[in-house]
């Protein structure tokens, strides 16, 4: 998976970084028992899902060259248990990195 090149190509990874939480969400209030091992991050993963979405919207997203966006501390212990762990780790990247524009 590679980086966006465009504005609208990142904020629509986030949208479905968003709408993989959802269901991620989903399927730990359906099946509690065999997914409980999700419930001790699930809210703050969407909460810093949702934030960096919000803050797109609203104007107020910067990237940041040398920060990690909140949710990669849950990816980095949890990312085993997520299974689009590898969107969110592109995010982030793009995050840090910008937008993949190619070479001039």
């Amino acid at each position: 998976m590679r980086r966006p090149s465009t504005a609208d190509e990142y904020v629509e990874m986030v949208r479905q970084a968003m709408y993989e939480v959802d269901e991620l969400r989903a399927c730990l209030d359906y099946d509690h028992e065999s997914m409980k091992h999700m419930a001790p991050f699930m809210a703050d993963l969407e909460r810093h899902v949702n934030k960096v979405y919000d803050d797109m919207k609203q104007g107020n997203y910067i990237f940041q060259p040398n920060e990690d966006l909140p949710f990669m501390e849950i990816v980095n212990k949890w990312g085993d248990s997520i299974p689009f762990y590898q969107l969110l780790r592109v995010i982030n990247q793009t995050h840090r990195q910008g937008l993949d524009v190619g070479e001039e």
